[in-house]
């Protein structure tokens, strides 16, 4: 009986991965198809350039790409899909953002409203919480392909903001208006592809909160990326350097 409770537990968090992975692909495919609206050309088209990059980094099919490149270009998928932040509060105060693509704002901003105020926080108006994160494109290579030296060098001669290591990872930060033009630059200069291109809002100052109150957090955000429209969501919380969701 205990081989088999092992082979159900096995087979629950295999489950539980797979319906992970299959909501990331959802929302990286969306991403591919409204990018692809403005050019299938990924040399002509920076925001479907690094939509492919981060469809790559997920491990997603080529063939999966491909069909979601052309529902775009072809102008088979008709669907009006509008960028769309959020901003909200989490527990204890902790500050939240939530970007979106929605073909109908009202819709999201309701579900978005209702996962929020039944999880120990509330959605409050544009502008409430921005001002405590910036905003920053970034540019991201493993370590193992090259050296932190000359990806600080090549970045600062390409316009970066700044450039940091993070877990196995190079980190370069640029203004927002400069990130694919950055990008293009060290992808030539370092002669290999970036792993992400993003524009991402990084808090200018983190807060820690107890244990409950992290469980409660963790429960929102997973309510909030679960949700179709949602694409990304960013907040100041500190995570315990033994978290697993840090890694």
């Amino acid at each position: 009986m205990a081989g088999h409770s092992q082979f159900k537990n096995i087979m629950h968090r295999k489950g539980a991965q797979d319906r992970k992975r299959a909501k990331v692909f959802t929302k990286i495919i969306r991403e591919l198809t409204v990018a692809a609206k403005t050019g299938s050309d990924p040399s002509a088209n920076p925001r479907l350039r690094a939509a492919i990059a981060t469809a790559r980094a997920a491990n997603m099919p080529k063939d999966t790409m491909e069909r979601a490149i052309k529902k775009g270009s072809s102008g088979e998928d008709t669907t009006n899909y509008q960028e769309v932040r959020y901003e909200g509060y989490g527990p204890a105060g902790s500050a939240i953002i939530v970007e979106a693509l929605s073909d109908n704002r009202n819709r999201t901003a309701s579900e978005l409203r209702t996962i929020f105020n039944k999880n120990d926080g509330n959605l409050g108006e544009t502008g409430s919480v921005s001002f405590q994160f910036d905003h920053f494109g970034v540019i991201e290579f493993p370590t193992k392909d090259v050296d932190f030296d000359t990806v600080f060098e090549k970045a600062l001669e390409a316009g970066a903001s700044d450039v940091e290591t993070q877990n196995a990872i190079h980190i370069i930060y640029t203004e927002p208006s400069e990130l694919h033009q950055i990008g293009e630059v060290l992808h030539k200069a370092l002669n290999t592809e970036p792993k992400k291109l993003a524009l991402i809002w990084k808090p200018q100052v983190m807060v820690d909160l107890n244990n409950e109150q992290l469980e409660s957090l963790d429960n929102l955000i997973s309510l909030l990326e679960d949700n179709d429209d949602v694409q990304r969501v960013f907040c100041n919380v500190s995570l315990p350097e033994n978290d697993p969701e840090d890694a």
